[in-house]
């Protein structure tokens, strides 16, 4: 609704604070909020017309934001301007509280003193009227009842949910078999490739390995791993072209003593006289290290 202009005059002076002694108030040009149907947390806007017998006038001070009673809070007053050019005080009051019943209330009635000797505004006091957000009682009629039951929550559609899904798990399957298929094939390459995985894999093979063919097979894999033939003196060089064998130092040092007692002692029969070297152990060992250097 349309707001309603009021203009109203005050005659008492003492009904209106803050006017000087003998100064007596013109009425102001108001446009004023509409009188009903207000509830908790509205806005009541008042709009004073800062203009009288045609000349501008200039608020000396605007409205202080306070909280004005039990149901207003006044906020920060401001000046705007309407199609035509004239200004307008705009005066904000919220509703603060929400009654129990129906009731009225009323904007508070103010004086606006002017500049440059300007005559003081009066505004009077505007009443309205406001609602309770709900009535005391329900109606018990229909749909007005005291609780309504739980509202079903409609299934959301997951079709294109379920079929990206699908994808991102086929996608995944498509990954870790590419991923399993290129770790078989390097491990099958490397046992072919690598001089001790290919000498585990043929000294796994033989019934007996601690006989002579089974230590060729180690001698085989470390001379290729070298470049050259290596001999027991001829260690120190092998560990430093491969540092990945230092820490089986001892061992292959083991190893060549025993290879020198088995293949170069006369007279001597290494199975009759010591237990079999076990040749598995340091081939495994040989295997390790060399697939740990190479990754």
């Amino acid at each position: 609704m349309k707001a309603v202009r009021a203009a109203v005059m005050a005659v008492a002076l003492g009904a209106i604070a803050g006017l000087a002694p003998g100064a007596e108030p013109v009425a102001a040009t108001v446009e004023q909020p509409r009188s009903f149907g207000h509830v908790l947390g509205d806005v009541l806007t008042q709009r004073v017309l800062l203009e009288h017998a045609g000349r501008p006038l200039e608020p000396a001070a605007l409205p202080a934001a306070a909280r004005v009673d039990l149901w207003l809070e006044r906020r920060t007053a401001r000046i705007e301007a309407d199609a035509q050019g004239r200004r307008w005080l705009a005066i904000d009051y919220q509703l603060v509280n929400a009654p129990r019943a129906l009731r009225a209330i009323a904007l508070p009635a103010l004086s606006l003193a002017t500049a440059s000797d300007g005559p003081t505004l009066a505004l009077p006091a505007w009443p309205v009227s406001i609602a309770p957000l709900t009535p005391p009682d329900v109606f018990g009629q229909g749909d007005l009842q005291p609780l309504r039951s739980d509202r079903p929550v409609a299934a959301l559609p997951t079709d294109a949910i379920e079929r990206q899904l699908r994808l991102s798990l086929a996608a995944l399957l498509g990954v870790l078999l590419a991923w399993f298929g290129w770790w078989a094939w390097r491990n099958a390459r490397e046992a072919r490739r690598l001089p001790f995985a290919q000498a585990w894999r043929e000294l796994r093979r033989i019934d007996d390995p601690a006989s002579a063919q089974a230590w060729r097979i180690v001698h085989r894999a470390l001379n290729t791993s070298a470049g050259h033939v290596v001999h027991g003196a001829g260690l120190p060089r092998l560990l430093a072209e491969a540092p990945y064998l230092r820490p089986l130092q001892a061992r292959l040092e083991d190893f060549y003593r025993e290879s020198t007692r088995r293949f170069f002692a006369s007279n001597t029969d290494p199975a009759e006289t010591d237990p079999p070297y076990t040749l598995k152990p340091l081939c495994r060992a040989l295997r390790d290290a060399e697939k740990r250097h190479r990754h």
